[in-house]
């Protein structure tokens, strides 16, 4: 039986989880574009430094999942990870844009703007999810790229 199924309800169960202490120890939505972008910019400077605590968490929990071998012991998923080093540092600028004018990311949009019922959060998710179907198709079918 496929375990990806399982990995992706892990995964979702705890960013979902964080997602809802984030909202409740700070009042404030979880989208880690916005709070790396306020971190960088420096827009967020507050007592305490929870945005920086958070991405540190980002990076140390799961490395530090990884190094107990948790992460290992779950499988691993497929990916398809472009060869072309230059496509992909491309692409994440792109994405970096994309959500800095679409002012959130997936866990900002899709996951805390998504489960409030927010009209712009579900509109922006499904514009997202709809250009990423089509970027792929578009490169996948006539760029020869991927």
């Amino acid at each position: 039986m496929p375990i990806d199924w399982i990995n992706g309800l892990i995964g979702g169960t705890i960013i979902g989880t964080a997602a809802a202490m984030y909202l409740l120890m700070s009042g404030k939505i979880m989208g880690a574009s916005g709070i790396l972008g306020g971190v960088i910019d420096g827009t967020h400077k507050k007592p305490g430094n929870e945005n920086l605590t958070f991405l540190i968490g980002l990076i140390v929990f799961p490395a530090f999942f990884n190094f107990l071998g948790l992460l290992s012991s779950l499988g691993t998923a497929e990916t398809y990870l472009s060869k072309n080093f230059i496509l992909v540092i491309i692409a994440g600028l792109l994405v970096g844009a994309g959500t800095r004018l679409a002012g959130g990311c997936t866990s900002g949009h899709g996951v805390c703007g998504i489960s409030r019922l927010s009209v712009r959060g579900i509109l922006a998710t499904f514009i997202y999810i709809l250009f990423g179907v089509l970027t792929v198709f578009i490169f996948k079918h006539y760029t020869g790229l991927n």
